[in-house]
């Protein structure tokens, strides 16, 4: 293991166990929690399965890196178990249903008394991306095993009643912690310029989605949301992210005759900047845990439509309090939200101080509170 020699400001230590630093929410907002940890003088690694990702840049130097170098994050779990009889953390941190049960495991093998915490992200019974057989078993092993850590996390109350009603775990064995999302290095991010030229003065209004295209993000519905929208308020629309459905994406645009109105540019590393110059931001899940760029677009100004899916977004906007809430799947439905919201939009200031519940710093004093970690 690679260990840099630093000043150790507590005695406890904190390891956070992910897959890697691919780009997703998931990773980003473990990797801020991380980094916040280690601002405040704890000693913390980040225990890598696998040594690959977008975000590797982001990684404070404060922070240890620990890379297991694994092909697949089950066959980490020897190299986990080592770890863990090595180093003594006081705490191993795991988020990802996968993770969180590797992570369980090797704390159980490891015969030590480092304590686990797993962190739900997402609804378990609208996990329907995997397979039946493989979906059933994962239910199978978080029911057995998340019992076994010594505090489970969901990352908002929907997730948290989804884990309880489908693990028959006590609701009361369940804390809820948002994620750490808004951060002053978000925000100085978001300041930074952008040359694409959808953003020049001159150019029709831009609106904005962020995600893996993929199947839970439902950005079909929102490109024909977005065609249907264009017969009262012409603009453009730009979808940040990878994934497998690209080539289904991009056939749709094709078919609907809007290669120059929709854009699929891919993984961005800052996308707060294109956040602060949209015109609107849209979520068109047909899942989620907590979705982090809805609040990522409120905390710079932006106002937001969403679909009103399992879990998260009623929670973020207040039952719509804060933005328009559709039915998923409904592509006339969100376009009349984008409609009404262009036409009367929410005030800035309104939206960032809403952000401000999710912020990096209330979410690290709620984990420093769970761990009971003192820092003098």
């Amino acid at each position: 293991f690679t260990h840099s020699d630093r000043l150790i400001m507590s005695t406890q230590k904190i390891s956070i166990f992910l897959a890697s630093l691919r780009g997703g929410g998931a990773e980003r907002n473990m990797l801020r929690l991380a980094n916040g940890f280690a601002d405040k003088g704890l000693n913390v690694d980040l225990v890598l399965a696998q040594s690959d990702g977008a975000y590797f840049q982001e990684v404070s130097p404060k922070v240890n890196l620990v890379q297991l170098e694994a092909s697949r994050v089950i066959l980490s779990l020897p190299k986990l178990i080592k770890y863990l009889r090595q180093e003594q953390p006081t705490y191993l941190i795991c988020a990802v249903k996968h993770i969180n049960l590797v992570g369980l495991w090797a704390k159980s093998l490891a015969g030590f008394s480092t304590r686990v915490i797993v962190t739900v992200l997402n609804s378990l019974h609208t996990s329907n991306n995997l397979l039946f057989w493989k979906g059933f078993l994962i239910q199978k092993l978080i029911h057995y095993c998340y019992p076994w850590a010594d505090s489970i996390v969901a990352v908002s109350e929907g997730v948290a009643e989804s884990l309880a009603t489908t693990t028959k775990l006590s609701r009361n064995s369940i804390k809820v912690i948002y994620n750490p999302v808004v951060s002053p290095n978000l925000l100085i991010q978001a300041q930074l310029p952008i040359s694409h030229p959808w953003f020049s003065e001159d150019s029709l209004p831009v609106f904005l989605a962020v995600g893996r295209l993929n199947k839970q993000k439902d950005f079909i519905t929102l490109i024909r949301a977005f065609a249907i929208s264009q017969n009262v308020y012409p603009a453009k629309l730009m979808i940040l992210g990878e994934g497998e459905e690209r080539s289904q994406l991009e056939s749709l645009i094709k078919e609907l005759e809007l290669e120059d109105k929709v854009s699929l540019p891919g993984f961005v590393d800052n996308p707060f900047t294109y956040m602060r110059q949209a015109t609107l931001f849209i979520l068109s899940s047909i899942r989620e845990g907590l979705p982090t760029v809805l609040i990522e677009s409120m905390a710079v100004g932006t106002p937001v439509v969403a679909t009103d899916c399992y879990s998260g977004p009623a929670e973020i906007l207040d039952q719509g309090k804060y933005g328009i809430l559709v039915p998923m799947k409904d592509a006339e439905g969100l376009a009349q939200a984008i409609i009404d919201t262009i036409n009367k939009p929410i005030e800035s200031e309104v939206l960032k101080s809403r952000a401000q519940v999710f912020s990096k710093q209330r979410s690290i004093n709620e984990y420093l509170k769970l761990m009971e970690v003192d820092l003098g």
